[in-house]
């Protein structure tokens, strides 16, 4: 048989090693990643790969059999089972189940309106929840007793420590189990684990069913991203005949019983659930034996009992009203045997997080006797190859249908078209169950056009506090064609009343991230210019003078990003220098716009989606958008984003662009660099963190003075004039806030947008000056980028040697009071409490706003040879309300 990973391996050059029953529980695929070429893709976990229910529940079994052995009795009985969403919630059931005495908890990405927070997993430097816990016991999680964490697979380990680490601080054990199919650490990760428990004082085990590593050759990046786009334009498979209906199977769910473990599943539960699993499988089977509704093809004549009417109770299946036309049924649990017998290979597909339910239904059909399968739907893309030897074969894809959190978006079913299924069991909470999922492109519609038999199975979602569910209450089933796409929770297309779910049983519903904020509302640029994915507060008062600030920043007791400096409003004679700058570096502008937008449209495969860095990178972002309308007709999304120093770069805005389009075409932008510590934030952010994995760190600025980045348009430390102002260049929009108090777990960082401002605006002036020079800079960025693409552009972090070395010569010890290049020092005047300026010696128009604001703020200007930078800004050190600073002269400010 031939490994799934083998068309990868070969064309790639990776290997898998470890031990021998690697290649049986693992294959390779593809997927756009600057970070990761290959995609290690189970085979035993059910979630892109169809696989044997007993295999799946099987893995997670022996896995608690063997934590249980690790623990104890005794131990175990005081434990609880933590899961993973999405990939690892049915395994960490498993496992569960195979301790057999311990409660289980899995993580969410669905928040529930009304339910508290017992916890969540933090992303780096932000205060931003990707995984929410949500126990309707909030003592789940305070026990001393063992957490067992459960995930598909150990890679790097960052997830479970940063778990751990979080959890730790509120919830303190002495012990830690760490639970996973394959642990595949490198040999530079397998010491981090006995030194992070060391760390926090506690014990912390590992158990895995198999372990190996990923051998990866050099250029494997590129080689990969090549093959991606070489076959990731492949068409999806053809229908293979006209779609038929779908028929729903109302499932008599246990009163009271959760869907899931979202809110946490006991061992009463658990034996609940099993002694329930017969009757399940029976409704299910019922359904699945059920012809098809008349006049679809192939369909014999209709044995129901009318419109309308319902069958005998015992089958489980109601009739149906979807276009006139009934749904004949099955009569009792007798019909199953015969039923899955004629639907010789059957698909159990869950959905998302809910993977337990339908792997547990799975395995009750599959002790009967019957040949099933089980996976689930996921968000996750990845490239498929119809290949023996690559582990996605085919995929489909269909809008999403439950109303995420995180807005609209792709989902995907891996290996089910083509698979020679005779009947797919798909199986859905609720909170699914939503016109979307019915449309015509919806994924009812999508599995209709592949496989002969889909039946839908509705699961009560379970709201910790609501009313218990009662059997029968759903809904009406009903034959879902495509003519009866228009159908919804009130009725059907011809206006047929079918039953509405009562109070009681109301699905759950995601809070949904915002839309972007736009212009004229937001900001001062037309609405196609930008997006902001930014809370608006502009009616907060958030301004301090700038003494106050820079005292209450150096002293640790707040952080620059929890007020806003007064808005700086430029005399007479610096507003003449800004134009006066802008008439004279238009063009200059102009050529570096058009060298970063070609490169970063060489580069990248597909159309990019701008996301700058606000509010420095807006105007830019504004700019490369306006030259790739110009020069090629492509009007490129833009985004503008918070990004704060220390804090990370806003996660939930990452989770919005995700969610909407490709990360591996996401383009962040900034205005310039000067010592890199923004681009090594952002970096971190999306090195550290899986969530974020196909988002490149790599920043497009204008200008790169400090050698920090790839993609840019000169390298030169020269007079950017948007960075001569504030929000007057900047479409009005103040610098971003993240304040605990005004941004919570599940919004987006705030701004303010400074309507007031209006008469000093010259947001559109800068950009129009700029775009004007374009045709007449085109041909000399042609010669620049084919310079560029063919010259060595990694980054020399120059500028951050030197900003180390004027630290330590000017006695200031801390390179963040170190503000490198024109834009930077121009912060510094309009911003902090500036010490002094270093200019280089001989500069000259570039720096003559800089010797304005140095003259009224009373701050002296030192000539300097040697400056890898046009100017440095040097920020008071230790400063307080009347410090003096090295000269013994009080610090002059206005």
């Amino acid at each position: 048989m031939v490994w799934t990973g083998t068309w990868v391996a070969e064309r790639l050059g990776v290997e898998l090693i470890g031990d021998e029953e690697l290649p049986d529980l693992l294959g390779l695929a593809l997927r756009r990643n600057p970070k990761r070429a290959h995609l290690l893709v189970s085979g035993v976990l059910g979630k892109h790969v169809p696989q044997r229910p007993s295999v799946v529940y099987g893995a997670g079994l022996d896995l608690g059999r063997r934590v249980r052995a690790l623990l104890g009795d005794g131990e175990a009985a005081r434990a609880v089972v933590l899961g993973y969403a999405e990939t690892a919630t049915a395994l960490g059931h498993a496992v569960a189940d195979g301790l057999a005495l311990a409660p289980y908890l899995h993580s969410t990405r669905r928040p529930v309106p009304g339910v508290a927070r017992a916890g969540g997993f933090e992303e780096s430097h932000s205060h931003a929840t990707s995984h929410l816990l949500l126990p309707e016991d909030p003592g789940l999680l305070a026990g001393d007793g063992p957490l067992v964490l459960v995930d598909d697979e150990f890679s790097t380990g960052n997830t479970v420590l940063n778990t751990i680490r979080d959890l730790h601080a509120n919830y303190p054990r002495e012990r830690y189990v760490v639970v996973a199919l394959v642990d595949m650490r490198s040999a530079a990760d397998l010491g981090r684990l006995d030194a992070f428990a060391e760390e926090i004082g506690a014990r912390v085990d590992l158990i895995a069913r198999a372990a190996g590593t990923v051998r990866l050759p050099e250029g494997v990046l590129e080689k990969g991203r090549a093959l991606v786009a070489e076959h990731e334009t492949a068409p999806e498979p053809k229908p293979a005949a006209p779609a038929p209906g779908a028929v729903r199977a109302e499932l008599d769910w246990p009163r009271g019983l959760p869907d899931g473990g979202r809110h946490g599943f006991t061992p009463e539960h658990r034996e609940r659930l099993e002694a329930a699993l017969p009757s399940l499988a029976d409704r299910v089977g019922a359904a699945l034996g059920a012809p098809r509704a008349a006049g679809t093809p192939g369909a014999p004549e209709t044995s129901g009992t009318g419109a309308g009417a319902d069958t005998a109770s015992g089958s489980g299946i109601t009739a149906g009203t979807g276009t006139g036309t009934d749904i004949a049924t099955g009569t009792g649990a007798g019909t199953t045997t015969g039923a899955v017998t004629a639907a010789r290979r059957v698909l159990v597909l869950g959905f998302e997080e809910l993977m337990y339910a339908p792997l547990r239904l799975g395995t009750a059909l599959e002790e009967a006797g019957h040949d099933v399968r089980y996976s689930t739907t996921t968000r996750s893309p990845v490239l498929a190859v119809d290949d023996p030897g690559y582990a996605i074969r085919t995929r489909l894809v269909f809008p999403a249908h439950d109303d995420p959190a995180d807005g609209p978006g792709e989902r995907y079913a891996y290996n089910v078209a083509g698979g020679g299924f005779d009947a797919v069991v798909l199986v859905v909470d609720s909170a699914a169950d939503t016109p979307a999922l019915h449309a015509p492109d919806g994924l009812l519609a999508r599995l209709a056009e592949h496989v002969p038999h889909v039946v839908l199975a509705v699961i009560p979602s379970y709201v910790p506090g609501a009313a218990p569910h009662a059997p029968g209450t759903t809904g009406a089933a009903r034959a879902v064609e495509n003519g009866g796409a228009g159908e919804d929770a009130a009725g059907t297309a011809d206006g047929t009343a079918t039953e509405v779910p009562d109070a009681t049983e109301a699905p759950e519903r995601s809070s949904m991230l915002p839309e972007p904020l736009r212009g004229p509302a937001f900001s001062s640029y037309a609405p196609e210019e930008v997006g902001w994915l930014l809370q608006d507060l502009s009616d907060v008062a958030l301004e301090a003078p700038t003494e106050e600030r820079e005292e209450a920043v150096q002293s640790g007791g707040a952080h620059y990003a929890e007020s806003l400096p007064v808005e700086y409003q430029p005399s007479e004679r610096y507003q003449e220098l800004f134009h006066a700058a802008l008439a004279g570096s238009a063009a200059r502008i102009a050529r570096a716009v058009g060298t970063v937008t070609e490169t970063v449209l060489a580069e990248r495969a597909g159309t990019p989606v701008l996301v700058s860095l606000a509010r420095a990178g807006t105007p830019v972002g504004v700019l490369m958008r306006r030259w790739a309308q110009a020069r090629h007709s492509l009007d490129l999304p833009h985004y503008a984003v918070s990004i704060v120093r220390g804090r990370g770069i806003d996660a939930n805005a990452l989770r919005w662009l995700a969610a909407h389009h490709d990360p591996a075409d996401v383009v962040f932008v900034d205005g310039w660099t000067g010592k890199g510590a923004i681009t090594r934030e952002l970096a971190e952010a999306i090195r550290e963190f899986e969530e974020f994995d196909g988002f490149d760190p790599d920043i497009a600025v204008l200008a790169d003075p400090g050698s920090c980045v790839r993609t840019y348009g000169t390298r030169e430390d020269f007079l950017i004039p948007s960075a001569c102002l504030n929000s007057t260049v900047s479409g009005l929009v103040s610098r971003t806030v993240l304040r605990s108090d005004l941004v919570g777990p599940d919004d987006f960082h705030g701004a303010k947008f400074y309507r007031e401002l209006a008469g000093s605006d010259v947001s559109g002036v800068f950009l129009d000056a700029v775009a004007a020079r374009f045709d007449e800079v085109a041909a000399t960025v042609e010669t620049d980028v084919k310079e560029l693409l063919n010259a060595d552009r990694a980054p020399t972090w120059e500028g951050w040697a030197a900003v180390e070395r004027i630290s330590e010569e000017y006695g200031i010890h801390d390179v963040n009071l170190v503000k490198p290049g024109v834009g930077e020092t121009t912060r510094v005047l309009l911003r902090r409490v500036p010490w002094k300026i270093l200019a280089k010696r001989g500069a000259g128009a570039d720096l003559a706003h800089v010797r304005l604001l140095a003259e009224q703020r009373g701050v002296p200007v030192e000539e300097v040879d040697d400056l890898p930078y046009s100017c440095v800004g040097l920020i008071h050190p230790k400063y307080t309300r009347g410090a003096t600073g090295a000269d013994g002269k009080a610090v002059a400010s206005q």
